[in-house]
């Protein structure tokens, strides 16, 4: 038996000026995705043959977030949404299913759009996605006939008081035929109200043709949800966090507080880990099983490992292996590797560095650009001085090193292993292994010299 070609067109033409942004509606974020995005990659996942997405205005902000993943096809004028899905109908051909949804709709789940694309192809029937609301105000009323096929849909200016009444609503996602849609569009005309050529008219010329037009009833309302505002992407945006904290947590992530926990739709999140208040975890971000994130910590693109422990801190485009604890108040800086059962502690940044195992940075440290072995100490207030005012120099410190408090290791520069560095020293060469530096100033005391000290300087204030 020969397949079903399936194909799907997302409607992405219009710009949305009640967003009042520069930016296209569809490229705006939700949960640190493109909500045309999170569109794309649920019609993706029903497995379409074909994916067609119209644009218009601002098409190339659209073009750069879904780059060749999909057909473009452009819509020259806005004239209706009957009238972009003409713009598809030359490619479509006359046989097949497709399935039409809108770019501003993020929250809609690939379950749904199957069983679209089933009715069409079980029934031989238009399939159209309908919900029942509370409060239906505004919104296109579904009317049925005696056997619960669709006969119309009535906006709420033209309803009757009785029509009115009514609490499904039409969503605006179908799937057809494509030799029946096909048939409808050429019927399509611009006479109405609005001046324009409307998708919702194809019911009625599919009627005429003896055609049934079948509503699928969605098993959450909140999956048709469009964003034609700032205040409704914020409601979409809450929808879709609670979606992705309630995914997570079935799959064994305790998350101590979802009103104060934000996780992108992006994340990965391994058995066994707990996400604490404040916790904000964004892009390609992994973590692994058993591990404790948070309170007030942000990740943006890391890969951390099982078993680890990051409080009050911040790391981006990084990685941190087993066993590890970072934090509180830490920062790690892009392009850094800490290694496994490592302490990167209080007030310390890393930059673009790699920690080897078991060495411990515990408080007060700046390490950039800098290579650091295994079971190496760093004491409080090292900084590695990475820059010389033109460019950037790195710093290596071997396994079993020892670096005092308070040191200055000026780059490029380099401790073999095991090299002991004195406290309060400024290194400015390389150090061999075993080698001990102590690079300080000789003490001077003047006995009572305090005294005349602040006498002077008492004066010059005066002057």
């Amino acid at each position: 038996m020969k397949a079903t070609v399936k194909m799907g067109v997302v409607l992405a033409a219009g710009l949305g000026k009640r967003m009042k942004s520069k930016r296209h509606k569809v490229v705006h974020e939700v949960c640190g995705k493109p909500m045309i995005a999170h569109i794309v990659d649920e019609m993706k996942a029903v497995g379409f043959d074909r994916l067609f997405v119209v644009v218009g205005s601002k098409e190339e902000q659209v073009r750069d977030v879904l780059g060749d993943s999909v057909t473009f096809v452009r819509q020259e004028e806005q004239l209706g949404t009957g009238h972009a899905l003409m713009q598809v109908a030359p490619h479509l051909g006359h046989e097949g299913v497709v399935a039409v949804v809108y770019g501003d709709g993020p929250l809609i789940r690939r379950e749904e759009i199957t069983r679209l694309t089933e009715v069409v192809e079980q029934q031989g029937a238009t399939a159209l996605l309908t919900a029942v609301v509370d409060n239906p105000f505004g919104l296109g009323r579904i009317i049925r006939g005696e056997q619960g096929e669709i006969l119309r849909v009535v906006e709420e200016k033209d309803a009757s008081d009785v029509q009115r009444e009514i609490k499904e609503i039409n969503s605006g996602l179908y799937a057809f035929a494509v030799g029946d849609l096909q048939v409808a569009l050429s019927k399509l005309t611009s006479d109405n109200a609005q001046g324009e050529y409307l998708l919702t008219d194809c019911i009625a010329h599919l009627r005429d043709a003896g055609k049934s037009v079948v509503p699928v009833v969605v098993k959450d309302a909140n999956d048709i949800a469009s964003v034609n505002d700032r205040g409704q992407l914020a409601i979409v945006q809450e929808i879709m966090q609670r979606r992705i904290l309630y995914r997570h947590m079935m799959n064994g992530v305790t998350v101590v507080d979802p009103g104060s926990t934000y996780v992108q739709a992006d994340v990965a999140i391994g058995a066994d880990t707990v996400l604490m208040p404040g916790t904000i975890l964004e892009g390609k971000t992994v973590i692994g099983e058993d591990c404790v994130i948070g309170p007030q910590t942000r990740l943006t693109d890391v890969q951390v490992a099982d078993r680890v422990k990051i409080e009050y801190a911040v790391l981006a485009s990084s990685a941190v292996a087993s066993d590890t604890s970072v934090g509180p108040f830490a920062y790690v800086r892009p392009g850094s590797q800490i290694g496994s059962d490592v302490k990167i502690g209080d007030f310390v940044e890393v930059k673009n560095a790699t920690i080897g195992r078991s060495t411990k940075i515990s408080h007060l440290a700046y390490v950039g650009d800098s290579d650091v072995g295994e079971r190496v100490n760093i004491g409080c207030g090292v900084v590695t001085v990475n820059y010389d005012g033109i460019q950037k120099h790195r710093t290596t410190i071997a396994d079993d090193s020892f670096v005092g408090s308070n040191v200055n290791l000026i780059a490029p520069v380099t401790l073999a292993r095991g090299a002991y560095v004195a406290t309060g020293s400024t290194i400015t060469d390389d150090l061999g292994e075993e080698d001990f530096a102590i690079a300080r100033e000789r003490q001077t005391t003047k006995p009572g010299y305090a005294r005349k000290l602040r006498a002077k300087l008492g004066a010059k204030s005066v002057d």
